[in-house]
């Protein structure tokens, strides 16, 4: 799904009251917000759904893969997503309906 068909979606689930357009601009709003706390370093929880975290990954040795030499990877902070349990219930269907 691209942020095309998101908009999309949305427009077709609020209703006629909206244009594609003005939806455009509320997913954008949605989006850079999410980028933004991240950014700062904030959780986002949004129930039913997940949230999203920044993790700090440690500091450690990884090989180059054409010579075999170790290299010093340093510490950076990650974007993470864990889903709530609702929304692994509903993925875990799909599991269901397709085995």
């Amino acid at each position: 799904m691209t942020k095309a068909d998101l908009v999309e979606q949305v427009a077709e689930a609020i209703g006629p009251g909206i244009t594609k357009k003005d939806c455009a601009l509320v997913v954008d709003g949605f989006l850079n917000a999410v980028k933004l706390a991240l950014a700062n370093g904030e959780n986002i929880e949004i129930r039913g759904f997940g949230t999203f975290n920044v993790r700090k990954r440690k500091t450690r040795v990884a090989r180059n893969p054409r010579t075999g030499d170790p290299v010093d990877v340093p510490s950076r902070s990650v974007p993470v997503f864990k889903p709530s349990k609702h929304l692994r219930g509903r993925v875990a269907k799909l599991d269901e309906v397709s085995g």
